[in-house]
């Protein structure tokens, strides 16, 4: 006796059904674990650049003012503060992020206080476009998880754009 059916198909084995049934389950994982891994990478990104960017966008509460550079070392730059609005006092020396600021001494920049800290940040276009950086970064490096691990290329070119897009005009507006 045949194992044709009435379609005159054969019947797979219990063993061939088992195999393809684990190897799609295997398939559904490796993509939920990439999209995991991306959803990570941009999480990560994003606590980031929270750290500096909730200082230098949200306004209420915050020490603002000008610092003006009067030296620099390999990564930071220092000087003397000066508020301009809020309930902020003079300092004598606040900190700054050499890439945030100028290397030219006597610049004024627009900055604004951490809490409790001398370090400063810088506020404007430039300041929270550089803030969110980690976050442009983080973008390029999950375009590559969803090109690679997803097979979404449409969707990873649009990531990695906007992650490049961010890292441009954080360059340019500083």
């Amino acid at each position: 006796m045949s194992r044709t059916g009435t379609t005159g198909t054969k019947k797979r084995s219990r063993t061939r059904r088992a195999g393809e049934s684990a190897f799609g389950l295997l398939l559904v994982l490796k993509n939920a674990l990439m999209a995991l891994l991306a959803l990570l990478i941009l999480v990560a990104g994003a606590w980031t650049s929270w750290g500096s960017a909730q200082y230098a966008m949200l306004v209420r509460a915050k020490e603002r003012g000008t610092m003006t550079v009067a030296a620099c070392d390999d990564d930071r730059c220092w000087g003397p503060y000066v508020p301009t609005g809020g309930d902020g006092q003079r300092r004598a020396k606040v900190v700054l992020a050499k890439t945030a600021g100028s290397q030219e001494k006597g610049r004024q920049v627009q900055v604004t206080v951490e809490p409790g800290t001398d370090r400063a940040v810088r506020t404007g276009p430039g300041g929270i476009l550089y803030a969110w950086a980690p976050l442009g970064g983080a973008l390029l490096l999950a375009s590559l998880v969803v090109a690679g691990g997803l097979r979404m290329r449409r969707t990873a070119w649009a990531v990695g754009l906007t992650g490049v897009a961010l890292l441009v005009a954080a360059f340019f507006t500083l």
